[in-house]
């Protein structure tokens, strides 16, 4: 199938012409939130947790060597996610997942090989995820993921999901040590604190924007927690079930949702839909 391109929109009030794109896709580059969007993304950050570790143990390349290598292959996936002129769910999860894996790696590297306390590559991290809101923010007028339609608002936002997987792995790490909760307790703390953002949203009105993203920094220690708990021997408050069979058994998971929104379609938004949602 043919994606046309739309006319040139005119500029928005209080923007720079010169900065405006030429053209704009008609059709959006990431998937509509549904509850499959969140289900997989779950997913992913379980797989980006335990394939992170199962590398690390397996690959004999150490923490650097796999870093290096995940980087480039994340890299080549995001190439073709870029050339792409609308969202297609198999490059769209492949990419998550290597992100999940990439943001992870980046930030165990800062933890264990360099000897980064937890606290500062919290804030580090908290701090260059605001960073890139603030100039998207400024130069596009919206952080909304229904209008990634440009190639520089696709930079933002694949910049600002690198951010909250490694916030949200920093983060996650910091509070599983700190609290001492074990894996499972960890897990459902997390889930409590996405399920208070849900009634805020909902019940309180919190802007959807922000909901999503607070939801979306959430998900990445929720899915670590999970994969912890799974693969970890039981001696130290896990199943035992191991990296291997758990990252096969989740990667197994999302090809299975993912082939089928691929064949439905039922997370494609819509040209009308997102010019309704754009803001």
């Amino acid at each position: 199938m043919t994606y046309e391109l739309s006319e040139t929109p005119e500029a928005e009030p209080g923007t720079i012409a010169s900065d405006r794109p030429s053209h704009r896709l008609r059709w959006n580059k990431v998937p509509e939130v549904t509850a499959y969007f969140w289900i997989i993304k779950v997913l992913c950050t379980t797989v980006g947790e335990t394939a992170a570790d199962l590398l690390n143990e397996k690959a004999g390349l150490g923490l650097t060597g796999v870093s290096v290598l995940m980087s480039v292959l994340l890299a080549v996936v995001l190439v073709v996610q870029f050339r792409m002129t609308a969202y297609r769910a198999g490059v769209y999860w492949l990419a998550v997942a290597l992100i999940s894996v990439v943001g992870t790696l980046i930030s165990d590297n800062l933890t264990d090989n360099m000897g980064v306390p937890l606290e500062t590559t919290t804030t580090v991290f908290a701090l260059l995820l605001a960073v890139v809101f603030v100039v998207w923010y400024r130069r596009e007028q919206t952080l909304s993921i229904h209008s990634i339609d440009t190639t520089g608002r696709e930079a933002f936002y694949w910049l600002a999901v690198l951010f909250t997987f490694a916030l949200g792995t920093a983060a996650g790490d910091l509070v599983s040590e700190r609290m001492d909760l074990g894996y499972w307790l960890a897990a459902v703390l997390f889930a409590l604190a996405i399920g208070a953002v849900a009634v805020a949203h909902f019940a309180l009105g919190l802007d959807v924007v922000w909901s999503f993203w607070i939801a979306y920094i959430l998900t990445r220690p929720l899915g670590a927690s999970i994969g912890d708990y799974l693969s970890q021997p039981t001696g130290d408050g896990g199943l035992g079930f191991g990296t291997v069979v758990t990252s096969a058994l989740f990667l197994a998971v999302i090809l299975g949702l993912v082939v089928y929104l691929a064949v439905t379609r039922k997370d494609v938004t819509q040209p009308q839909s997102a010019a309704r949602q754009g803001s």
